[in-house]
């Protein structure tokens, strides 16, 4: 089903119905076990009014009174209620009037205090007997065992349980209906939040709103923030690349028309080889890093979190190679449990720019430190080179400054390091005395 709301309909109802059809076999069971209680308890009070009324004698003659008060039904043919009252060995002593016209079944002798009561069929019509076993003693010593039938026709007590299960069955049809119909509203109203959602996506698509305004549940609160997050992430990530065509455009145009300048008035091959390659590297780098900034991935709930200190390790091991005429004294002080939730790609971009910058204007030393402070995680890495006056501080941190506008010697690499901070909705600084030293500080949630 790919109705979330036929899902939990058809689900909920299953188990309504197993519920109500459980509970209504449950009554039946018990109603039916109650009745037949009864009618047993009523049997054993004919069984004892017969035991009251029987005599007998010295030689052991068993005798009833030929009318015996109470038990009118015993005189009476059809009365659908018999008795009769067998001796040790099996055989009919007495029987009532009423039991004339029925064929009795074999009687089977009881041992005193011993009783059976079970179904039976007379003339294909169903009944109960109720078989109780007795002694008689007579003042002579003599010791006379008997035992005492009652059959009870079970016509009218199928009739009673048939009138119950109908009416039972009945009760809880119109409750499922009742109850089936308050839970589809119930859902409905419940899945209402969730139609919202949907119907706001839509608009979303369709381009009539900017995300999910809704005032949702708590319950649905952390998804709706997570779509509204991820449709943030993806227009901003279009923006930039749509940023960084228009960027790119423009910044080749300077370069394109220093190379077609060059090729049109140049004469000397030496120098308009230099001046065409200077271009095209110029053009390369830009080309790098209009890329890297469209491609800044930002914050994701999907990003696992990274640990900071064997990223910083692996990153020097590798800049150091490339820089080998110089031996710097490399210091970090990072906690081994700092962990960032990023992209690989972007933190090795961040932290690679900046500590290669380190390593191309350090004299002697890099420091790089790291620690947290509360929700944020703060990262600085400082090198001993030329200071960079308060001006160019402010020019290197403007927002929009574009690769060709860049300042020399922090150029395109700083840039990248600017987008992806801001990407991450982090903050870089930079301070400096001004004469010597260059420390650039990252703060990160």
């Amino acid at each position: 089903m790919a109705s979330l709301n036929q899902r939990v309909l058809v689900s909920a109802s299953l188990v309504l119905i197993l519920f109500l059809a459980g509970t209504a076999v449950t009554l039946e069971q018990a109603f039916h076990d109650s009745s037949k209680k009864a009618l047993q308890d009523r049997m054993l009070g004919k069984l004892y009014l017969l035991m009251g009324e029987a005599e007998v004698n010295e030689s052991g003659l068993f005798q009833m009174p030929a009318e015996v008060p109470g038990l009118i039904e015993f005189e009476q043919l059809n009365s659908g209620i018999y008795a009769y009252v067998s001796d040790q060995s099996d055989r009919v002593i007495w029987e009532s009037k009423s039991s004339l016209s029925i064929e009795l079944p074999i009687p089977k002798h009881l041992a005193e205090g011993d009783e059976v009561f079970e179904p039976i069929m007379l003339a294909h019509v169903p009944h109960f007997l109720y078989s109780y076993g007795v002694a008689w003693e007579t003042e002579s010593g003599g010791h006379y065992p008997f035992t005492f039938h009652v059959i009870f026709d079970s016509t009218s007590f199928e009739e009673q349980i048939d009138r119950y299960r109908s009416d039972l069955w009945g009760l809880f049809a119109v409750m499922a209906i009742v109850l089936l119909l308050t839970q589809m509203m119930v859902l409905r109203w419940g899945l209402k939040p969730m139609r919202q959602v949907s119907a706001e996506l839509n608009a979303i698509e369709a381009g009539l709103q900017d995300k999910i305004q809704g005032d949702y549940p708590i319950e649905l609160k952390r998804l709706t923030d997570n779509i509204n997050s991820f449709v943030y992430r993806e227009r901003k990530h279009q923006q930039r690349y749509r940023n960084a065509l228009a960027d790119l455009a423009h910044s080749l145009k300077t370069p394109l028309t220093i190379a077609k300048g060059a090729i049109s008035t140049e004469h000397d091959s030496q120098t308009l080889i230099d001046t065409v390659g200077e271009q095209l590297d110029r053009m390369n780098n830009i080309v790098h890093y209009q890329l890297q900034r469209a491609s800044t991935a930002g914050v994701s709930s999907r990003m696992s979190y990274l640990e900071l200190r064997p990223i910083i390790e692996r990153l020097i091991h590798t800049i150091e190679r490339a820089h080998l005429e110089k031996h710097p004294n490399v210091s970090y002080v990072i906690s081994p449990d700092i962990r960032l939730r990023m992209d690989e790609g972007d933190l090795m971009e961040l932290l690679g720019n900046l500590i290669d910058n380190a390593y191309k204007w350090c004299h002697r030393a890099i420091t790089i430190k790291a620690k947290q402070e509360s929700n944020h995680t703060i990262i600085s890495i400082e090198n001993d080179g030329p200071g960079i006056q308060p001006e160019e501080v402010d020019k290197i941190l403007e927002r929009g400054v574009r690769a060709d506008q860049s300042i020399p010697g922090h150029g395109i690499g700083l840039a990248i390091v600017r987008d992806i901070v801001q990407a991450y909705d982090g903050t870089l600084s930079i301070q400096s005395n001004g004469d010597t030293g260059v420390s650039f500080i990252i703060k990160l949630k």
